[in-house]
């Protein structure tokens, strides 16, 4: 049995700066650009001030018209006020705010004694832009409709594989927090699973070279493979292996998948094998412990090349104890300066007894450090085992809307237990 070993580092964790296949996955990424996340809940209350604008506007240059002596000069930024609105209103709303841009620059028109020749020009312009600003309004209304019919399948799809994590699983509580890159599709390649088997519980944290849809279908097809593989192989690193040749038979050879799977066979003790992926950091006694791996193995994907095999570790989980899992979109992410986000001090500054509630202050802080804008997928799942085992609810893990749970978990029966 290997202790966790503690590395004191900069900036970066120390399996960051000495592992020879973060930086491959770092060269990787640069190729992609990066994308912001959804609005934030206040963005209701700004949509519904800059619905108001157009008016405003309307009002202040039929002020000015009226009071700054110059008649018609100021008439044709009246059309400001419908243009404007078919970036925040729908087609009615524009149609709405053109007509009182109309109306004001007839009556103003008319009160400065404007030629009606002059008056019908500018009148015309003004509706012209009426009119095209409903048909902008109209099209973007559609466009909305679609984004939003899309993100609606993305959450099925990402609910289909990324199934749901219970709050108490086998001995231990457990979280799970998500953030996709891609906001507008709530999706990336960041993949992850806890699934109770006849061996114990048993799970999976990694991360897809890539984002994007090509990037889904891998974490889709790595995560199939892992649970079924998890419930059959008795052995972890069998499981690992059988992952390996899926994706020897299905990945481009550019694709790569770092990933770590661990398994707690029986108490006090949880076995890891780390594929090239991001340290996971144990909690003892209010110290933060990266599990650094004996040597570094290739990404899933890419032994053929590297000619390693993953090896098995295992950590000693005492009452407590917590285990946190994660993806190099949380380790990576940048605030204004540069400067990479300290996980292992802040989970330390955040850790409670609640994993829900550690995991929803170091999320919070991440947005914080960055500026409330993620530039990468980022996962995290947490473990801890209290001092006395939560009672279980009947229920399996990862099942959508429900929580059924057939088969103990604790030690490998005298032989496996067929899948249902």
């Amino acid at each position: 049995m290997r202790p966790a070993r503690i590395h004191h580092h900069d900036h970066r964790p120390q399996w960051q700066l000495a592992h020879p296949f973060s930086a491959l996955r770092r060269a990787a990424r640069r190729a992609a650009p990066p994308r912001g996340e959804a609005p934030s809940g206040g963005a209701g209350v700004r949509r519904h001030f800059a619905s108001v604008v157009p008016v405003l506007i309307i009002a202040a240059v039929a002020l000015l018209a009226l009071t700054g002596g110059t008649g018609m000069s100021w008439l044709p930024l009246l059309a400001v006020g419908p243009a404007l609105a078919a970036a925040t209103s729908g087609p009615w709303g524009v149609l709405r705010i053109g007509a009182l841009a109309v109306g004001l620059g007839a009556a103003i028109g008319i009160h400065a004694g404007t030629s009606d020749r002059e008056l019908t020009i500018v009148l015309a312009a003004l509706s012209a832009v009426t009119l095209a600003s409903s048909l902008a309004a109209t099209l973007r209304r559609r466009r909305e409709q679609v984004l939003a019919a899309v993100r609606s399948v993305a959450e099925a799809a990402q609910h289909a594989f990324l199934k749901p994590v219970p709050a108490t699983v086998g001995p231990f509580q457990a979280a799970v927090r998500y953030s996709a890159a891609a906001a507008e599709a709530r999706i990336g390649g960041d993949l992850y699973a806890l699934v109770p088997t006849p061996y114990g519980i048993r799970l999976i944290v990694g991360d897809v070279r890539g984002k994007g849809l090509p990037a889904v279908g891998v974490a889709a097809l790595v995560l199939g493979v892992f649970r079924e593989a998890a419930y059959d192989e008795p052995d972890l690193l069998d499981v690992v292996h059988r992952i390996e040749r899926s994706l020897a038979r299905n990945l481009s050879p550019d694709d790569f998948v770092t990933a770590v799977i661990a398994g707690y066979p029986d108490a006090d003790r949880m076995e890891l094998v780390n594929c090239g992926h991001a340290a996971p950091l144990l909690v003892q006694d209010s110290a933060v412990l990266p599990v650094e791996p004996a040597r570094p193995t290739p990404p899933l994907g890419l032994r053929a090349l590297a000619d390693e095999s993953p090896i098995l570790q295992e950590v000693a989980l005492a009452d407590g104890n917590q285990l946190l899992f994660y993806t190099d979109g949380v380790t990576e992410a940048r605030d204004h300066e540069r400067e990479f986000y300290p996980l292992s001090e802040r989970l330390a500054v955040h850790l409670s007894e609640e994993p829900s509630h550690t995991l929803a202050a170091l999320h919070e802080d991440l947005l914080i450090h960055v500026g409330g804008e993620l530039h990468d997928d980022a996962a995290m799942l947490l473990l801890r085992k209290p001092a006395v085992a939560p009672v279980r609810p009947v229920g399996s893990v990862g099942s959508v809307g429900s929580n059924a749970v057939d088969e103990p978990v604790g030690r490998p029966p005298s032989r496996p237990v067929a899948a249902e």
